[in-house]
């Protein structure tokens, strides 16, 4: 099984901590699908005809798609892919583009699992974020896509916002579990190099983040979730009643994935690809008949590191016998001996030759890690 990530790179205005590639202009907005068509043809042996469980609308804002674009595209994959009659399929919306209308339209497509952009319900972290929608525009958002029917839902929220004080935070998880929703994707703010959120902090604009604050904040929401009964599988995500996401486990595991759209990355198992980040120039060469790809072919050591840093995040954990079999007793041996600092120090806990982080590991994910690579 494998996935299709699509990504789609426009957007209504940049949020200031966001360094995923996306422009606040539709300049191309007009030609983009057909362009991405082109793409979906001329990446049709990537998967080596694997069959397709999940797909994946990213961005960038999705939502400012279309249906009958959606469905178009969904439509060129099905031509050169075998698409699994159960695949999941999700789209990344934000607040402000949910309306009634636009969801009822999206009834019609094989859109069957939302992920919604909420961030916070409370206009001044929205505002220091730079987020175009307000906390009651969230509100309704959700609302309007549970009314339509649709059941597949994840909202995304962030901690450690300088603006969001304790008590809302516990509010925005309250708000969450009032939703009856089954998944929660939550992330720490943090500032990467040449943002806008990092100008702003640097030019002192606006206030830094705190990293006691923020994994205070991590602590409480692992707690929350876990006295409602919510899996914790994987640092950033929870869910209830098993309804991970398919799309997003596929990459911890492992799992091959095509990615179409400037920017968006594949991998099959091999080797990794990645579209250039840059439109005009996507675009051009699409035209011209070919597409700009760097590709990187794994090692040994970098599949070894990236197995381990994407297991230990899970509730999976990391196999000491997926390593013998795939990287040899060397490899096996020099995990054993790098893990025993961090099962004294009760970041990890071990059982059958399975180690997963502990609550306070969880801190430290990728450090201990890095302290395991080769």
């Amino acid at each position: 099984m494998a996935g299709i990530y699509i990504h789609i790179p426009f957007c209504k205005q940049k949020c200031h901590y966001c360094n995923f590639y996306s422009l606040a202009s539709v300049k191309y907005r007009d030609i983009f699908v057909d362009i991405l068509l082109k793409e979906i043809a001329l990446q049709k042996d990537y998967l080596a005809g694997e069959e397709v469980e999940t797909i994946y609308f990213g961005g960038g804002t999705p939502s400012l798609l279309s249906s009958d674009e959606i469905i178009k595209i969904i439509d060129e994959l099905a031509i050169f892919h075998k698409i699994n009659r159960d695949a999941e399929i999700t789209l990344e919306a934000n607040p402000d583009d949910i309306t009634s209308e636009k969801i009822r339209k999206l009834r019609q497509t094989p859109i069957n699992r939302f992920s919604i952009g909420i961030q916070s319900f409370f206009n001044d972290d929205l505002k220091y974020l730079n987020r175009i929608h307000s906390g009651s525009e969230a509100e309704r958002s959700v609302k309007t896509v549970l009314d339509a029917g649709f059941e597949n839902i994840s909202i995304d929220l962030i901690y450690g916002i300088p603006t969001l004080y304790d008590e809302n935070w516990q509010a925005n998880i309250e708000k969450f579990f009032s939703f009856n929703i089954p998944h929660l994707s939550s992330y720490a703010l943090t500032v990467e190099p040449q943002t806008a959120l990092d100008v702003l902090i640097r030019k002192g604009k606006i206030k830094n983040i705190d990293d006691e604050k923020a994994a205070l904040q991590f602590l409480f929401l692992m707690q929350a979730m876990e006295d409602k009964s919510f899996i914790h599988y994987e640092i950033s995500n929870f869910c209830k009643e098993s309804i991970y996401s398919k799309h997003n486990t596929s990459y911890w595991q492992g799992k091959k994935y095509l990615g179409l759209g400037p920017s968006a990355h594949s991998y099959d198992r091999n080797s990794r690809q990645w579209n250039i980040s840059n439109i005009s120039k996507y675009i051009k060469s699409l035209n011209n008949g070919g597409i700009k790809v760097e590709k990187e072919t794994l090692t040994k050591e970098q599949k070894y590191n990236e197995y381990v840093m994407t297991s230990l995040r899970t509730i999976w954990g990391t196999s000491t016998n997926y390593i013998f079999e795939n990287f040899g007793e060397s490899y096996k041996k020099y995990y054993l001996k790098e893990i025993k600092k961090h099962i004294k120090a009760e970041n990890v806990i071990s059982e059958n030759g399975v180690f997963q982080l502990t609550h306070r590991g969880k801190l430290f994910a990728d450090g201990v890690a890095s302290d395991l690579f080769i």
